[in-house]
């Protein structure tokens, strides 16, 4: 991966910064490309249908990413790949405040990868993290981050991201396991 540098989808800024510190030294480059986003619970299905859409634009060395959370409260399937909605309509205080009228707190959080390397292969990665909803917490203020606590940690993501701990997340643990395929690839070639 020396001089090699791969291609983030994606049109947000953030995202982009969280990436690079998890994949460094590896190096990414985004391109500002907003994919059409099919409304779908398994995010799966999303991130086929973007991945669709980014094969129409560029062919090789680039990945694309979604996130999703997943009440307990809500049957383990909402907001799931939604949750953009969830937070643009609820905020986070409106969702923490759902989590407790349903009586459950419990979540998971995901996030997936499709990488579409030079071979015009796709490998898919996968981060979770069990945890609950908890009441905002966190100077990091990015989709769920404030209001969900890892199991074992006392601190929200919001909080853990705001001190530059990055690899905790879903998405950490999604990109750890992406750059060690990377590495390990890098190493046979």
């Amino acid at each position: 991966m020396e001089n090699k540098i791969l291609k983030f989808i994606t049109g947000n800024k953030t995202k982009v910064q969280e990436v690079a510190n998890i994949l460094a030294p590896i190096k990414i480059e985004q391109l500002n490309l907003v994919l059409p986003e099919i409304q779908e619970l398994d995010i799966k299905k999303v991130l086929k249908y973007k991945l669709v859409e980014a094969l129409k634009h560029y062919k090789k060395d680039f990945f694309i990413e979604d996130s999703a959370l997943y009440f307990d409260c809500l049957g383990g399937k909402l907001p799931g790949p939604l949750v953009k909605w969830f937070n643009s309509t609820l905020g986070s205080a409106g969702q923490y405040q759902l989590a407790i009228k349903m009586g459950n707190v419990k979540a998971l959080a995901k996030t997936s990868i499709a990488y579409c390397d030079s071979k015009h292969n796709v490998h898919y990665f996968d981060g979770l993290v069990k945890g609950t909803i908890v009441k905002p917490k966190g100077t990091y203020l990015w989709g769920y981050d404030e209001i969900f606590l890892p199991n074992g940690s006392k601190k929200t993501l919001s909080e853990q991201k705001s001190a530059g701990i990055f690899n905790s997340s879903p998405r950490g643990y999604a990109f750890t396991k992406f750059k060690k395929y990377l590495e390990k690839n890098e190493k046979r070639n």
